[in-house]
């Protein structure tokens, strides 16, 4: 399985050999993949998202099938019993939630978390305002909120998740630049063009239309860009 540098590098001087691991928001997989190529005795990749569940699964293929369980579930109401994970990933997740649903997803990961556990938070620093994706990432967000009343993407200062999960009980190990800067490549530029050229075309014309001619002006003028930090938190639940 072919595990990312950022996801290797977060996971390095973590104790996943022959642990319980979640991977908190799986998307297509990326830490569990790590988390499998550790050594993790089970691993849990719980997402929300179907096809993402279908990704992850085609991904790790047969042969870590018995170790691994995707789970389709919401953050906020896990099937996982209390005290029962070791090491929880959270690879990319927390850019995707509102802050109105952060305190409930971290009670949650609190509540599955055994004493000892630890915790890995891989995110995003909020990107400067000179980064010519910014303004990509507004227009997705703007499309967003026209359709559902919501954001599509919040992207979260380290500082600021620390003291949200040391507000429940975590303690702070250590913190590492995973990316910087980071390469928001051609295909990621497209993905997150044709995430709002998809919501745009859920309005009327009159207000999806000039949103979709602003992103292709977007993606012509980016192409590729270098630009922000991703960073790796890591917590623990004291014993």
């Amino acid at each position: 399985m072919d595990v990312p540098q950022t996801v290797t590098a977060a996971l390095e001087d973590r104790p996943v050999d022959g642990a319980t691991c979640l991977e908190a928001g799986a998307g297509v997989g990326n830490a569990t993949t790590g988390l499998l190529a550790n050594g993790g005795r089970r691993v849990y990749a719980i997402t929300n998202d179907s096809d993402h569940a279908t990704t992850v699964r085609e991904r790790i293929g047969r042969t870590e099938a018995d170790r691994t369980a995707v789970i389709e579930a919401d953050l906020t109401n896990t099937p996982l019993a209390a005290d029962s994970v070791d090491v929880i990933t959270a690879h990319t997740l927390f850019n995707v939630l509102l802050p109105a649903a952060l305190p409930a997803v971290i009670k949650e990961l609190t509540r599955v978390a055994a004493p000892d556990c630890h915790l890995v938070v891989d995110d995003y620093e909020p990107l400067p305002e000179d980064a010519a994706v910014s303004d990509l990432f507004a227009v997705e967000n703007a499309a967003a909120e026209l359709v559902t009343g919501r954001p599509a993407l919040t992207f979260y200062p380290s500082a600021v998740l620390r003291r949200l999960f040391a507000g429940y009980g975590w303690e702070f190990d250590r913190e590492l630049t995973l990316l910087d800067p980071v390469p928001w490549t051609a295909s990621h530029v497209e993905a997150h063009a044709n995430a709002a050229r998809s919501r745009a075309t859920e309005l009327a014309a009159e207000l999806g239309d000039p949103l979709i001619a602003e992103v292709d002006r977007l993606v012509d003028a980016i192409g590729s860009e270098s630009a922000g930090t991703m960073y790796s938190v890591a917590m623990r639940r004291p014993n």
